[in-house]
């Protein structure tokens, strides 16, 4: 996501739309990614994926840092209020997000286990 980043915001056009550059509304968002990939990568690491509980509940953090990036970023980026950042930068992705959580808390420990079988 790093190099993604650095490579779009050098001009590479592969933002939204077409886009490059730190402009963008969806810039906050990409940023927000890369924090959250360094928290939840931490906390995997330490084992915070081995149950589904703890795998939604790592997802969910994951989820807020990217929502407190990528919102507070929309709503500088097209200066709107805090509530119209929010209904449109987040609100219409909450059941998207919720459902893909219970799918992967689902499945990742089922996904650990093959492969600590197989190692």
């Amino acid at each position: 996501m790093v190099v993604y980043a650095a490579a779009g915001t050098a001009g590479v056009p592969w933002f939204s739309a077409g886009s490059s550059g730190w402009g963008g509304a969806s810039y906050g968002y990409i940023l927000g990614f890369i924090v959250a990939a360094g928290i939840v990568g931490r906390l995997a690491e330490q084992g915070a994926t081995r149950t589904a509980l703890r795998t939604a509940g790592l997802m969910v953090i994951g989820n807020v840092v990217i929502y407190a990036i990528g919102v507070t970023y929309l709503k500088f980026a097209i200066d709107v209020t805090w509530a119209t950042a929010l209904s449109l930068g987040m609100v219409p992705f909450l059941l998207g997000d919720a459902l893909k959580i219970a799918l992967a808390a689902g499945l990742f420990p089922a996904t650990w286990r093959l492969v600590q079988r197989f190692s």
